[in-house]
């Protein structure tokens, strides 16, 4: 085996398109060798989210699944694109994720609505 030049290199796993409805999702490669989809851009506190469904990224990138209880205070954990996808039916595992799937509907719905009409340069008088 050869020395590492630098720093270790990230394991790549990128973004696709959730086939339900329609966001991003991140691609993440697992301790496990296999994968899982994430809600990106979404860290929020591990002891908010129940033990089986919050995912630690370790040094190299990967996640595992974080079941240490309590978890510190300030530790921040993924959760996976599913609970939070607006076009799955689940059950409301914790408050704050009935509002982020909220905001995720109105987000999908967004990116398929076509552009507001212009309003018109005049008004026509009203008298």
């Amino acid at each position: 085996m050869g020395v590492l030049e630098g720093k270790p290199r990230r394991l790549g796993g990128g973004q696709s398109r959730c086939p339900y409805c329609g966001l991003l999702q991140d691609r993440v490669a697992t301790l496990d060798q296999d994968w899982v989809l994430l809600e990106p851009d979404m860290n929020p506190l591990a002891h908010t989210v129940p033990t089986e469904h919050r995912w630690i990224e370790v040094s190299d990138g990967r996640v595992t699944v974080y079941g240490v209880c309590p978890p510190d205070q300030s530790q921040r954990c993924r959760i996976e694109h599913r609970l939070a996808c607006p076009a799955q039916p689940l059950p409301d595992l914790w408050p704050w994720l009935t509002s982020l799937r909220g905001e995720n509907a109105r987000r999908a719905k967004r990116q398929d609505d076509p552009e507001p009409p212009r309003p018109p340069e005049e008004w026509p008088d009203a008298g």
